[in-house]
């Protein structure tokens, strides 16, 4: 459950990041590398995909906000699934230092006022910025829509729910 720090706003919207950052990670416990993967439903998704995709969709998010503009390169699809030596364990360690930087770097921003330029997409509206406020309840979104994605790929492979 997120809590609110009184007077922090920064705080409290961190955490709800990790609010739903627990959330989505909770459906891996218990699971093995082999189910963590499988694919049970209609979907494409699988647990492991989607820690996968909300690790580097955060570190993608932290860059822009930076002022890092590259893109990563690769496959969409190898984003919502483990490739070559990767596991849970190696995708939840770059998802901790990922965690550790975004709060670094959110507590230590002059305001959650600032902002940053959306990069040029058919998603996106032309020429728009976002503050780093937008940003951080963009993770909550992001993070609480694939968490319930998760739950149900989980309850799927073996009936146990993820907030269970």
């Amino acid at each position: 459950m997120s809590t609110e720090v009184p007077g922090d706003e920064r705080r409290t919207l961190l955490a709800f990041v990790e609010s739903q950052r627990t959330a989505l990670r909770e459906a891996a416990q218990g699971l093995t590398e082999e189910q963590a993967a499988s694919r049970p439903s209609a979907s494409e998704l699988s647990v492991s995909g989607l820690l996968k995709h909300a690790a580097t969709c955060e570190l993608g998010w932290l860059r822009m906000a930076q002022g890092e503009t590259e893109r990563p390169e690769g496959d969409w699809a190898d984003g919502f699934r483990l490739v070559g030596d990767e596991t849970i364990t190696s995708v939840l360690a770059l998802w901790d230092e990922v965690r550790q930087e975004t709060e670094s770097f959110i507590l230590a921003v002059p305001s959650l006022d600032d902002s940053f330029p959306l990069p040029p997409a058919p998603w996106f509206p032309q020429d728009t910025k976002v503050s780093m406020r937008w940003m951080l309840l963009h993770l909550v979104e992001e993070f609480a829509r694939h968490a319930g994605h998760a739950d149900i790929v989980r309850e799927t492979i073996d009936g146990t729910r993820a907030m269970g």
